[in-house]
């Protein structure tokens, strides 16, 4: 049996018309011949929906009825029973109800694709699960249904049902996504124009995304490696020199021009480590990169241009953008094309951009400078040994000569060449062959005392000799180079570890990263200047000794006083320095947004003040206005009981009105954390009728569970009694008739519990986060006469108090609200004499 085939709508947000596009679709099928039916199709009170998904063939839902809620879901086994060739399936993310054959919707889907059934869905892009805290930051609200990535992937066909946000927003305002209760909050939340925006944006995105991956895959499967442009990625090859910055700049003009082009930037590092580019360039070539919206990777490679040209094509690039060489024309003459050459013969149909720069043409030096160039002091030695060394063989050369070979003269001074080389490096031991060559030939070489050579097997031995001693002293020059490289590597490696440990473990990056430099550099004092002031200091602050400055970036800079920085402690000083240039721009970015912080908070204030003052206060302040109307209207005939009854309208309107305010108020502070909080030592059962006074509760309305002795809190009076009435009035309300709340009291790991527990229909785990937020209702249609605010006010309440506030399912069904409070530690119980 063939495995069905299952096609997705895609859509930003709510109401952009995936719905309808999937209702269409199947109209079109049936129009066709096809047996298409409706497992489950949702038209959220649409009309225009409604209407286009009559004609349609439906498997009545599977009814569940879950905490006093019906709920529908699909009925599997019927539409199995059915199997039609094509079923729709709304709501791909849906989470079944408890007791179904499956947890999610999708499970149910799959099981209808094994079925041979193809299947119509629709999704929206917040629920996906790798974009889910980026839909969290933009709309600021947590989405808890979600699907896997990869049931999303394997769909065989994803079209995305596209809608521009201001013509969303006209469809929210004419009443044609949401019922004209809920557009006002709607418009203000969370489809404002810029969340709509980001929305749209991040779903064109992932389907551009996905498009691309299957375009790799279909190119893998056909095997075809050759690249096609459907889109421009543009290479950008660095080495790690000052030319960097002109490459990255050109390559991302080359990517804008094309339209969407993508820019990647690599460094290919030589596995000998020999030509090893400054750190600090590389870093800040990266975040020009970076900036510049592309990516940075680094690739270890033999052979240069082999491994650029193997990730152009891994990468499927387009373009090549590479420096024209340094080289001179004379070291170019003697080497060879040189990398820029080999690139370019082995590009094959990818382009590639030869960019000149200043620095072109300027190398002349055939002998690498990396960093295992041996030091001043090591190449004289070098010298003095060949300079010493020759004049003492010779002596014992000549002294023990018996015969007219040259083979032991050679192997003598050949072995003094490499003891040179071990020393002092390629070129004494250079010095060194030439110097031994010219002696053989005139001390030890027929005719002797002159640089005549009578015979031809000793022209011969000699120019050998010379040809094998170069090549000795450049070989052993290279391994001696090779070993101090791996010498300074596993000590740099073991100093980074120290540092970045330092850094992982403190609680400041800077101040630990200054901490380390002063400790591996065996400094007096490490400073940090700032604008030529003195900002933080590690160490003896009356240090003084050799003082060295390195610059970190345009405003600060590091003072190293102690000891000389010397070549050699200069790379690992230069990575110190650039981790320590993050590190500060961090602390700047995170103090910018710890100041952002407040005006965040005072924004969605007033955002949702605005909201709550366009719709919620309307009601109670319409009701007032129209009933003094009525009492002042002139000639109106009114009997006593109508005036008394106006008079009590309009003041329930305004008690109303008036108790909305303050909860306005009181969220604002809460969440401005500007809340008043005045901790006293209480006792929790002394409140309690207070509360039930409050609510007008008798004592048959509320089970009350108190123990005898129970320890004070600490807590604060007028806060305290107002999240107790706000528990206990949410819990009188949805409790069912005849089964009052229950209020108990406990004591649990040094803190008291207050749990305020209903039997009613309870609340399901995504509203049970989203209840806490401000301007949350019980339904779409509350008329409790409140707006929202009184969970939020009460967790506020209690965290301002550093009491906590959770929810928790009762057994049995219903809510248990838990409120724990921290015991008064000053109030010690009484002991047993």
């Amino acid at each position: 049996m063939h495995r069905g085939r299952l096609l997705v709508f895609l859509g930003a947000a709510p109401g952009v018309g995936k719905t309808f596009a999937m209702l269409e679709e199947a109209h079109r099928l049936i129009e066709q011949g096809t047996d298409v039916v409706a497992a489950v199709v949702l038209d959220h009170g649409r009309s225009a929906t409604a209407a286009i998904a009559r004609g349609i063939e439906t498997v009545p839902p599977r009814i569940v009825q879950h905490g006093g809620i019906v709920l529908e879901e699909v009925d599997l086994d019927a539409v199995l029973a059915r199997k039609p060739q094509v079923a729709l399936v709304d709501e791909l993310a849906h989470t079944n109800a408890p007791g179904s054959a499956h947890d999610k919707r999708w499970q149910d889907i799959d099981d209808l694709l094994d079925a041979g059934i193809d299947v119509l869905s629709t999704v929206n892009i917040q629920h996906i699960a790798s974009l889910n805290d980026v839909v969290e930051r933009i709309t600021g609200i947590p989405q808890r249904e979600t699907i896997p990535d990869q049931v999303l992937r394997h769909a065989d066909r994803i079209e995305l049902v596209d809608l521009a946000p201001q013509a969303l927003r006209d469809r929210l305002s004419a009443g044609k996504v949401y019922p004209s209760t809920r557009v006002d909050a709607a418009l203000s939340n969370y489809f404002r124009l810029g969340n709509l925006t980001a929305l749209r944006e991040l779903a064109l995105l992932w389907l551009a995304d996905e498009v691309d991956s299957a375009l790799q895959r279909y190119r893998v499967e056909q095997g075809i490696d050759t690249a096609w442009e459907a889109r421009e990625r543009v290479v950008v090859a660095l080495t790690g020199g000052p030319e960097g910055e002109t490459l990255i700049r050109r390559g991302a003009r080359i990517a804008a021009r094309s339209g969407g082009g993508e820019l990647l930037a690599v460094h290919i590092s030589s596995e000998d480590g020999l030509a090893t580019p400054d750190p600090r360039s590389l870093a800040a070539q990266r975040v020009l990169v970076e900036q510049l919206d592309g990516t940075y990777h680094q690739v270890v490679g033999e052979d240069i241009s082999s491994a650029l040209i193997g990730f152009a094509r891994a990468v499927h690039a387009t373009q090549l953008v590479i420096g024209v060489s340094r080289r001179s024309r004379l070291l170019a003459l003697l080497t060879g094309p040189g990398t820029s050459g080999r690139v370019i013969r082995a590009s094959g149909d990818i382009d590639v951009h030869i960019v000149t720069h200043s620095a072109a043409g300027r190398r002349s030096s055939l002998v690498p400078r990396g960093r295992g160039a041996l030091s001043v002091k090591r190449r004289v030695l070098g010298f003095v040994l060949a300079l010493v060394g020759g004049p003492l063989l010779t002596l014992l050369l000549s002294a023990t000569r018996t015969g007219d070979s040259l083979t032991a003269e050679a192997l003598g001074y050949q072995l003094l060449v490499i003891l040179v080389a071990l020393v002092g490096g390629a070129w004494p031991a250079a010095f060194a062959a030439v110097l031994s060559g010219l002696t053989l030939d005139y001390l030890f070489a027929e005719p002797l005392f002159t640089f005549t050579i009578s015979r031809p097997t000793h022209l011969i031995a000699l120019f050998i000799y010379l040809i094998n001693a170069l090549l000795v002293s450049v070989v052993v020059d290279r391994a001696a180079r090779l070993t101090r490289i791996a010498r300074r590597s596993a000590s740099e490696s073991e100093v980074l570890a120290t540092v970045a440990g330092g850094v992982l473990r403190g609680a400041d990056a800077v101040e630990a990263l200054l901490e380390r430099t002063r400790e591996v550099f065996g400094m007096a004092a490490v400073r940090l200047i700032a604008d030529g002031r003195f900002m933080e200091e590690h160490g003896d602050p009356d240090a003084s000794g050799e003082t060295s400055r390195v610059r970190v970036d345009d405003r600060f800079e590091l003072e190293l006083v102690g000891r000389r920085i010397d070549a050699s402690d200069r790379r690992i000083l230069d990575v110190i320095v650039t981790q320590l240039a993050v590190a500060l721009e961090h602390r700047t970015l995170t103090d910018a947004a710890k100041r952002l912080q407040p005006l965040e908070a005072v924004d969605r204030v007033r955002s949702a003040l605005l909201a709550a003052v366009g719709h919620d206060l309307r009601r109670p302040l319409a009701v007032a206005t129209a009933a003094v109307t009525s009492l002042r209207t002139p000639g109106s005939r009114l009997s006593d009981a109508d005036r008394g009854e106006l008079l009590d309208s309009t003041e329930r309107s305004l008690d109303t009105l008036a108790r909305l305010v303050t909860d306005l108020l009181d969220v604002s502070r809460v969440q401005a954390g500007a809340l008043a909080v005045s901790l006293e030592s209480l006792d929790v059962a002394d409140f309690l009728p207070a509360v039930l006074g409050d609510l007008d509760a008798g004592p048959g309305d509320v089970e009350l569970h108190v123990p005898d002795a129970l320890p004070p809190v600490r807590a604060d009076p007028v806060l305290l009694q107002r999240v107790l009435v706000n528990l206990l009035s949410n819990a009188l309300r949805y409790s069912p008739e005849g089964t009052p709340p229950e209020l108990s009291l406990s004591t649990f790991g040094g803190r008291l519990q207050v749990r305020v527990i209903d039997h009613g229909p309870g609340v399901q785990g995504e509203q049970r986060v989203r209840m806490f937020e401000p301007f949350q209702h019980d339904s779409d249609t509350s008329d409790s006469g409140g707006i929202g605010l009184g969970l939020a006010l009460s967790r506020g309440f209690a965290e301002g108090m550093g009491a906590r506030l959770e929810a928790e399912d009762t057994p049995g069904g219903g809510l248990t609200m838990v409120l724990d409070l921290p015991v008064d530690a000053t109030v010690r119980e009484p002991t047993d004499a």
